[in-house]
């Protein structure tokens, strides 16, 4: 089943002297339970891209359906309600509440989709003891190394069970331990939940996990192997 469908997507930036043109006609679908990496040489266009798939930014032109639903006709209220409820980020700065623990910083989300405690309690522990962090609930993120931080924020990102997840450079600050970790975290939830992952990434490390491997150059689709 499709849970993405980009058709003829273009991203161009108004500047003061030249246009930027950083994502040129892309047309691209993935399928539930994927495991992909996008990949390309820095300004290629694959974070911008990555950013349209998740509606953090919009196309100049052309359509993105998320689970059937064209999210460039949603409203600002109602793309941020259907981000919420479908799509979760991971990224490279992580982006956790520092005075939050890493329980509350994994259940915020709940609490905006009005999720019950029990629930949320419920949801919270299940994530983060599969992230192997179960006994550091109640650390802030001071009190957690970068790999154990990104890890809450792969929980964060679960947490609403999302259609998909995004994760942009999601290992860029992680030391080679810690990203192994991380990578096989993710593909065992991959599997054993089927929820999509896509990544854009440099790390080769990434690109040897992932099951499909997209490269973009200069804003353009040059290969989906």
């Amino acid at each position: 089943m499709k849970v993405i469908e980009v058709k003829n997507i273009h991203k161009i930036y108004k500047e003061t002297e030249v246009d930027v043109h950083a994502v040129r006609g892309i047309d691209l679908s993935f399928e539930e339970g994927e495991f992909a990496a996008i990949v390309g040489p820095s300004g290629s266009g694959k974070t911008t891209f990555l950013n349209i798939l998740g509606g953090l930014d919009t196309p100049s032109d052309g359509e993105i359906k998320i689970g059937g639903v064209d999210i460039g006709k949603l409203k600002s209220s109602a793309l941020i309600d259907f981000r919420m409820n479908n799509i979760g980020f991971v990224f490279q700065a992580y982006n956790l509440i520092p005075v939050l623990t890493a329980k509350e910083n994994v259940e915020f989300i709940m609490h905006l989709q009005g999720r019950s405690k029990k629930e949320r309690d419920s949801r919270v522990s299940e994530l983060l003891t599969a992230v192997g962090l179960g006994d550091r609930l109640n650390s802030r993120p001071s009190k957690l190394s970068g790999g154990q931080q990104q890890r809450v924020a792969v929980a964060r990102a679960l947490a609403s069970k999302p259609k998909f997840v995004l994760a942009d450079e999601p290992t860029a600050n992680l030391d080679s331990k810690s990203t192994e970790t991380l990578l096989n975290i993710m593909e065992k939830l991959n599997k054993e939940e089927n929820i999509t992952f896509i990544f854009s990434t440099h790390d080769a490390r990434v690109v040897k996990k992932a099951r499909r491997v997209i490269t973009i150059e200069d804003g353009k689709l040059v290969s989906d192997i």
